[in-house]
């Protein structure tokens, strides 16, 4: 009888890809459903479907994943995966999930420490450009209408996300709904969480370039040494 890491890791072999494909499709239908506002009536209708469905299905994976996690061990995988737990509960997260699903494809994790390392650093910059993308779409979505709105069109959505990702916060665009500002805090908190990951991955490669030409120039120097006589 399998025990329930096994079953675990033969899940997440058997869904990785065809969660992947129905994430490709959550964020189509979603960049559609919030930029498509000229669109037929009948066709924002099916991509909010589309998404409605891609929802159902990160919330049936997730819950299979903690049946499968066993008993005793629920908590632990809840606190051990929180991406998971955040796609079903706001859709830059489930965007964000697809990013992380793609990069653990096996045709994806192998290389040397140099590769791995390059990785990490266009891994971060996916995660930022996605991120920064929905967090504009989702703010857009629940600003525009607002009263006294002025985050009215993905330009100034993009134009905000930009200048708070970095923490610059020029104050000309801002949302103005207690969603959108909620939106801003996780968009702040992000930021912090990816430009920490990408400099600590440069300074190590800096580092130990550093350390490898020391080593090197130490060799090159016993090399030139003229034996003993």
């Amino acid at each position: 009888m399998e025990s329930p890491p096994d079953r675990l890791a033969r899940w997440d072999r058997a869904s990785r890809i065809p969660l992947v494909a129905l994430g490709a499709l959550f964020v189509v239908s979603y960049a559609a459903f919030v930029l498509g506002t000229e669109l037929p009536a009948a066709l924002r209708a099916l991509a909010q479907a589309v998404v409605a469905l891609t929802w159902l299905a990160f919330a049936v994976d997730y819950a299979a994943r903690l049946a499968l996690a066993g008993r005793g061990s629920r908590w632990r995988y809840v606190l051990g995966h929180p991406l998971e737990l955040l796609a079903v509960l706001l859709p830059v997260f489930r965007a964000l999930r697809v990013v992380d699903l793609v990069r653990r494809l096996p045709a994806l994790r192998t290389g040397s420490g140099s590769a791995i390392r390059a990785g990490i650093v266009v891994g971060a910059a996916v995660w930022a450009t996605v991120f920064v993308l929905f967090i504009a779409l989702s703010t857009l979505l629940v600003e525009r209408d607002a009263p006294g709105a002025t985050i009215t069109d993905l330009g100034d959505a993009l134009w905000w996300a930009c200048v708070t990702l970095a923490t610059v916060g020029y104050g000309d665009v801002y949302p103005v709904t207690g969603l959108g500002r909620l939106l801003a805090v996780v968009l702040m908190l992000g930021g912090i969480v990816i430009i920490g990951v990408t400099s600590g991955t440069v300074v190590s490669a800096i580092a130990e370039r550093v350390r490898a030409g020391g080593s090197g120039g130490a060799a090159g120097a016993g090399g030139e040494r003229a034996p003993a006589p």
